[in-house]
């Protein structure tokens, strides 16, 4: 490892804001570099549809660490500046204005970019998107008592901000493509739970939405039409219908690129020298067997960790169970573990439903393959311990809140 060029991190989020913390803390005294796009120092992305968004948590909580901070530790900040090319050969990444940085070891936190509704009328002014601080005060500006609040798509972005838009006193609906909200996520017990929420905070949700265009004049949106007729008024459009990873410079260099950066356990790209993290990483994970691409802030929290030791040549794998969380109105969640739409057979609820204070287990035959808790504390690694131990469990035992679930692991 050259002592005289220095680990480069490329992005500007909670991932690499944790990596050069990672770096220090495990020794290296080298020199670090983070690139980062926008202006801003890292920052975490959850308090833009959350706190940040409602006005509960100051512009100075959302950052990663203290403006002094990087100083203090020898970062070299390179903020607005975007990275045009990586040359694995050269070892350099290629900057604005054609700047070449020769590197030790790169890591990429490119993160995701936000989906584009690709129908006419979708470029007016006020068609507003979430995944930058300027969009979340774009949204929290239009979010106004009784202003017209149309959301596109119901996945967690959706629902958030539509949470957020309510609670600021706006005439909120949700466009849903499928029946339910969330429901491919979560299944449809857990789906109506969420979809019962919104409409009694008085979102209205308008299921199987196809749209057809978003009209409007002078630049900006005044209504979405659907596909059926209905044409809803809108002061805002909001859209959330997913994300995409940001790969053009990993598939520019030549790296293995499917569903994100392909990496292995120790976060390593496919040309060495090179690691990912965060949304951007599609990698394989030991305890589930298969390459997984999480677009949640645990993993932007937790996997720079495994990629730091990974890029000082100290062996550590990267296995947590993916976790997110969400907050609308007065309900609270948390999830840990992993399932996939068909992959388990049935939903084990402990508590009730209806009072949105429960636990709701995901299973396979015995085991449980994943868990939630809703408005239900400090249980989140009781449940993470259940799916990690692969145990054969009695659904009965698993919905009687009478039975801690610690008594339950083998």
């Amino acid at each position: 490892m050259s002592r005289v060029n220095p680990f480069v991190i490329v992005g500007g989020g909670l991932a690499a804001g944790t990596a050069v913390e990672s770096l220090r803390e495990r020794g290296y005294d080298g020199p670090l570099v983070v690139v980062g796009d926008e202006p801003e120092r890292p920052y975490i992305r959850p308090p833009l549809s959350k706190g940040y968004l409602l006005g509960k948590e100051d512009r100075e909580s959302i950052y990663v660490h203290p403006e002094n901070w990087y100083a203090e530790h020898d970062v070299d900040l390179l903020l607005g500046t975007t990275v045009r090319a990586v040359d694995p050969k050269a070892a350099e990444v290629e900057v604005d204005g054609g700047r070449r940085i020769a590197y030790a070891g790169l890591l990429l936190a490119t993160g995701s970019s936000p989906r584009r509704l690709s129908v006419p009328g979708a470029d007016f002014d006020n068609v507003l998107y979430l995944r930058r601080v300027g969009d979340s005060e774009r949204l929290k500006a239009a979010f106004t008592e009784g202003a017209r609040i149309v959301v596109i798509g119901g996945g967690w972005i959706g629902l958030e901000t539509a949470a957020a838009a309510r609670t600021a006193g706006a005439d909120v609906t949700v466009l849903e493509h499928s029946e339910l909200p969330l429901l491919k996520v979560l299944g449809r017990e857990a789906a109506q739970v969420f979809a019962g929420l919104h409409q009694e905070h008085g979102v209205r949700l308008h299921p199987h939405a196809e749209i057809e265009r978003i009209t409007g004049s002078g630049g900006r949106a005044d209504g979405v039409l659907l596909a059926d007729g209905t044409r809803l008024p809108a002061d805002a459009v909001v859209v959330g219908v997913g994300i995409t990873p940001n790969v053009r410079l990993a598939q520019d260099a030549g790296l293995e690129v499917r569903n994100g950066i392909v990496t292995d356990e120790r976060l390593r790209t496919s040309l060495p020298g090179i690691h990912a993290a965060g949304d951007v990483a599609n990698a394989f994970h030991p305890r589930l067997g298969k390459h997984l691409r999480v677009e949640h802030w645990a993993n932007a929290l937790h996997q720079p960790r495994t990629a730091a030791a990974s890029m000082l040549g100290q062996d550590e794998v990267y296995d947590r169970l993916p976790y997110f969380y969400t907050d609308q109105y007065d309900l609270g969640m948390e999830y840990t573990g992993h399932t996939e739409p068909g992959g388990y057979d049935r939903v084990v609820v402990r508590g009730s439903t209806d009072e949105r204070r429960f636990l709701a287990f995901w299973m396979s035959g015995g085991r449980v393959l994943a868990g939630m808790s809703v408005n239900v504390w400090d249980v989140i690694d009781s449940i993470r311990a259940l799916v990690e131990s692969g145990a054969e469990l009695d659904d009965a035992a698993l919905a009687d809140p009478d039975v801690p679930l610690a008594d339950l692991l083998p």
